[in-house]
């Protein structure tokens, strides 16, 4: 699998970055686009870096928050084929607190390309979209401050929306996450990959004891680690003293995994 970074809110080269993620991938003779950060800078990004967005085969969207979706009109305009896969909650109202709206644009709906999904979906060859259901909560870090619309009221947002794509591959299971909203620990248990690839949404957790706790638990694990985006720099840094196997990538990256 070769993972190109087109957006993330680290820059590994003069390309521009952004608060967001948005990820090419190439895995089985298949072309991925992995979200589309908050704006169109993801295809400028890839006309940089020679990927052709209108040969991408396969669109999947992490979750339903707009740093992750906010370039789906962009990709629809560069490619005429590709299908849409995204939870069937994903266009719920979201929040960041009380007032400021994190959800994607409702226009997206008319596309006509869009696959709504649930529980486990087959997307592709060795391709697999899966909501966790039946998840364990090991550790429970709350929702940050995110918020749903739940019968007219905004209350703890449960990440129903958000789901991950399962890469088989030469005998590997490699498993991408958008922000990881569930708990890191909670999905690296569920799952138990060969790789991780996403943000791990920490960027808010404080340096210091519990950090240290949940990277002894993520270090337990026979997976290689490759974080980004919603997981903080300082916090990567912070957790890289503690696990051997953990990577950070940044805009205009390309990995071979």
């Amino acid at each position: 699998m070769k993972i190109t970074v087109l957006a993330e809110n680290t820059s590994g080269c003069d390309l521009p970055c952004e608060h967001g993620l948005s990820l090419y991938i190439e895995t089985n003779g298949q072309r991925v686009l992995f979200d589309s950060g908050q704006s169109g800078l993801f295809a400028d990004n890839a006309a940089s870096l020679g990927v052709d967005l209108s040969g991408v085969d396969i669109a999947v969207l992490s979750h339903g928050h707009y740093d992750h979706g906010g370039g789906l009109k962009r990709f629809l305009e560069l490619n005429g084929k590709a299908l849409i896969y995204m939870s069937r909650y994903a266009f719920e109202p979201h929040y960041n607190g009380k007032e400021k709206y994190i959800g994607l644009d409702s226009e997206l709906l008319d596309s006509g390309r869009i696959v709504f999904t649930q529980g486990v979906t087959n997307i592709g060859e060795g391709l697999t979209l899966d909501s966790g259901e039946g998840m364990r909560s090991i550790l429970d870090l709350g929702s940050f401050g995110l918020n749903m619309m739940l019968d007219g009221e905004l209350v703890p947002d449960d990440f129903r929306h958000e789901h991950y794509l399962l890469a088989e591959e030469k005998g590997r299971r490699i498993l991408i996450s958008g922000c990881s909203h569930r708990g890191i620990n909670n999905i690296e248990e569920h799952f138990r990959p060969d790789v991780l690839v996403g943000g791990f949404h920490l960027s808010k957790l404080p340096l210091g004891k519990e950090l240290e706790e949940i990277s002894l638990m993520l270090d337990r694990y026979d997976t290689d680690y490759y974080s980004c985006h919603c997981t903080g720099v300082e916090q990567y840094q912070f957790m890289k003293k503690h696990m051997k196997r953990l990577s950070y990538i940044s805009t205009g990256m390309t990995v071979d995994i």
